[in-house]
């Protein structure tokens, strides 16, 4: 008799159907995790914002306009009009978690402003856009 060295072809496709179980499980799982993440992320970006916007508008009078963009909190904006009392609000205007710029409107359709993350499709309008005036607690 000679002595067995190694797995039979059935004990490797055993193994291989127990490993793709598991990954069917695991991966969409690990996916939505991924996902709800970067929407927490997102929350937390536009309020960051927003809270730097407040800054900029006890020491300015106003909130930064559209054409002046969210840039007005990091760097002194030049178009009119030209806040009085400027300071650095923010080291950098973050993208949103799927790398798209956060959108800003101001004076808002929802508020003083409107502040929004497109979400993972990229396209206003939507279920997955990520509203300032409608925020999760």
């Amino acid at each position: 008799m000679r002595g067995q060295k190694g797995f039979t072809f059935l004990e490797i496709m055993v193994v291989v159907v127990i490993l793709g179980i598991l990954s069917a499980l695991v991966i969409p799982r690990y996916l939505s995790r991924v996902e709800q993440a970067k929407k927490t992320q997102a929350v937390l970006q536009i309020r960051e914002v927003m809270k730097a916007l407040e800054l900029y508008k006890l020491d300015n009078g106003t909130y930064p306009t559209t054409e002046q963009t969210l840039a007005a909190l990091v760097k002194k904006p030049e178009t009119p009009p030209a806040p009085k009392n400027w300071h650095q609000y923010l080291d950098k205007v973050p993208n949103d978690p799927w790398g798209h710029p956060l959108q800003y409107v101001s004076p808002g359709s929802h508020g003083l402003f409107d502040l929004f993350s497109l979400g993972p499709d990229g396209q206003e309008g939507g279920e997955d856009d990520l509203l300032s005036w409608a925020l999760p607690d």
